[in-house]
């Protein structure tokens, strides 16, 4: 599962604190924190039809973030979305589009680790891409990696920020493994997320999922237990062994680069049938028609 490059991405404008500029021009300053040292939060966003899908929860994710690790300026809302639209009105894109928002701390005076040298505000990059949901819609394969999620009182992950490491390192090892991603466990040994994406099980028509303790408030995770409330499916948010997870009848992963996409091999057991079951199939066309019907109208 790698991505490969779209020949409409070729010449796309990105967006650098308010600045359009050709891919092979736009770069941010050595000094920025997000070079040096992952000081940065972001978002993933996905355009359908014009329109931005959950844009309001994603904006209020990037500021929770923002805040959390002290930031001492945030852009509002309202400017978020003006470089948004901006951006997308430029390169003449309202659909089949992946947004990266990252938002760093901004340039320092000197090299450094201390906050306090950053004095000239925040970095703001909007990076639009045609790019369509990652996953192969066949099935995934997964392997568990050896590296665990921090702990809250280690690394807050509900924090979202560009210091990815961790999966990285995951993603290495799968890769090595000839698996599409890492299943990732928590300190104690429960289920917590891949290297990128939020994983429900389905055992016995209930849809669970592990708490957000170790993995983030993930968007498209609040919007497959919504669906699962509104159609009267059985879900449960708790902690998960290894051995549950062997076990389920399915398993999906959600994610808005990737949407929602079925897992029919972990560490070498076969999921179920190993075809893509039907709980899982209800939540994806239920969460596609919820991103045809709703959204954020952000371009024409």
């Amino acid at each position: 599962m790698l991505q490969t490059f779209d020949e409409r991405n070729r010449d796309i404008l990105v967006n650098i604190n308010g600045t359009l500029l050709h891919r092979d021009e736009a770069g941010i300053s050595p000094f920025d924190s997000a070079v040096q040292g992952g000081d940065a939060v972001w978002e993933g966003l996905r355009v359908y039809d014009g329109r931005i899908f959950r844009l309001g929860e994603h904006l209020a994710r990037l500021r929770r973030s923002a805040e959390a690790i002290a930031f001492e300026s945030i852009p509002g809302e309202e400017d978020l979305v003006e470089q948004i639209r901006r951006t997308l009105e430029a390169n003449g894109m309202r659909d089949g589009v992946h947004i990266r928002l990252t938002l760093s701390r901004g340039v320092k005076i000197t090299s450094g680790m201390d906050p306090r040298l950053n004095q000239s505000g925040p970095t703001l990059i909007v990076l639009p891409e045609y790019k369509a949901p990652v996953y192969d819609t066949g099935g995934l394969s997964l392997v568990t990696s050896s590296l665990r999620r921090f702990p809250p009182n280690m690394l807050n992950q509900n924090i979202h920020s560009c210091n990815l490491l961790q999966s990285i390192l995951a993603k290495i090892e799968a890769t090595g493994q000839g698996a599409d991603d890492a299943l990732m466990l928590d300190e104690r040994g429960f289920l917590a997320e891949t290297n990128a994406t939020h994983v429900f099980i389905v055992s016995n028509g209930v849809v669970e999922t592990s708490s957000t303790a170790s993995c983030p408030e993930g968007v498209t995770r609040a919007v497959i237990l919504e669906l699962c409330e509104a159609g009267g499916i059985g879900h449960v948010v708790r902690d998960i062994t290894l051995d549950e997870v062997h076990g389920a009848d399915e398993v999906f992963c959600t994610g808005t680069m990737g949407e929602v996409a079925a897992v029919t091999r972990i560490d070498g057991h076969t999921i179920g049938d190993g075809g893509i079951g039907p709980v899982t199939s209800r939540l994806s066309a239920d969460f596609h028609r919820r991103t045809m019907a709703e959204g954020y109208r952000v371009v024409d």
